[in-house]
């Protein structure tokens, strides 16, 4: 099948077998409470992360299907240990790891996010300047919709997502309205059938994400990010900033130290791999365990890093 050999090209890994990482751990490890967010590129880190958490440290691993706020109260109450992929949130981390100090940063997860508004690439080819949001006006008719009361639609996805939308489309006075998918899979089916039927839309959507693996989604250049440009939510008027992703991990649990601690602190990876890993997931329709061990099989090398740093 195609997936297999894609799955054997990715990430630049050896197709040999795992070296020292597959012998039996050396340090024992108690347990980690990983929170996974509803999207399913987060759903990929959680799948790797615990797949070699429990496979090849031993340790006890559990999931927590959560929105962004409930994750970090978890970090606080105990019931989680780590967020493997934070959207900024400034406002938590002055919070939870400023104030309340029970939560730390654990570094970067590599992956660089993007947000913004993007349309189908039939839509860029037809009609050019549609990507310049001066323009959009003029284009509000194409993209009314039952839902939209009269005016053009911006599609947004899972209300818990990180949205600036419509304070954007207020104070831009654009004659939109912005409607809510409800999911992420919701979204990603939107923009498919857009594509498929040259349907015009235009919705919020975000990078890393694996349907780019498939359709190349055009972004509208929304009025260019400066610092500070969002410091009131109510007041928005420019384009999302971009995001160096990173992982905030409970204090209690870094202090703890052992070799899950270590694996969260020492994982990194590309939007590419994150992509490859969530396209198993959501398109293959794999188990996350399934699209994790395929990855990890195929990519000894670079999880050897990660699981060598992990021990003692």
């Amino acid at each position: 099948m195609t997936f297999v050999l894609t799955v054997a090209g990715c990430g630049g890994g050896s197709t040999a077998s795992p070296r020292s990482s597959s012998a039996a751990p050396t340090e024992p490890c108690d347990s980690i409470t990983i929170a996974v967010n509803p999207w399913v590129g987060y759903e990929a880190n959680a799948a790797v992360v615990g797949y070699l958490a429990e496979k090849r440290l031993g340790c006890k691993v559990t999931k927590k299907e959560v929105d962004e706020q409930t994750a970090w109260q978890g970090l606080d109450s105990g019931e989680i240990d780590v967020i493997l992929e934070n959207w900024g949130h400034e406002d938590l981390k002055q919070k939870y790891i400023e104030e309340k100090r029970s939560a730390v940063r654990v570094g970067p997860s590599g992956n660089k996010g993007v947000i913004g508004w993007y349309v189908p690439p039939w839509m860029k080819k037809e009609f050019p300047d549609i990507t310049n949001w001066q323009n959009l006006n003029k284009y509000a008719e194409k993209f009314k919709t039952a839902q939209s009361d009269g005016k053009g639609q911006v599609l947004d996805g899972d209300p818990s997502f990180v949205t600036n939308d419509e304070a954007l489309v207020k104070n831009l006075n654009l004659n939109y309205k912005v409607v809510y998918a409800g999911s992420e899979e919701s979204l990603i089916k939107a923009f498919r059938q857009a594509q498929e039927k040259k349907t015009p839309l235009i919705g919020y959507f975000f990078e890393p994400q694996w349907l780019h693996l498939d359709i190349e989604l055009v972004k509208v250049d929304l009025p260019e990010y400066t610092a500070g440009c969002d410091a009131d939510p109510a007041k928005v008027a420019c384009d999302y900033p971009r995001y160096e992703l990173d992982k905030i991990a409970s204090k209690k649990f870094v202090d703890k130290g052992g070799p899950a601690a270590r694996l969260v602190q020492n994982f990194q990876w590309s939007n590419d791999e994150q992509d490859t890993v969530a396209s198993f997931i959501a398109k293959y329709k794999m188990s996350p365990d399934e699209a994790a061990k395929r990855w990890v099989e195929a990519n000894p090398d670079r999880v050897e890093d990660w699981l060598t740093k992990a021990k003692p």
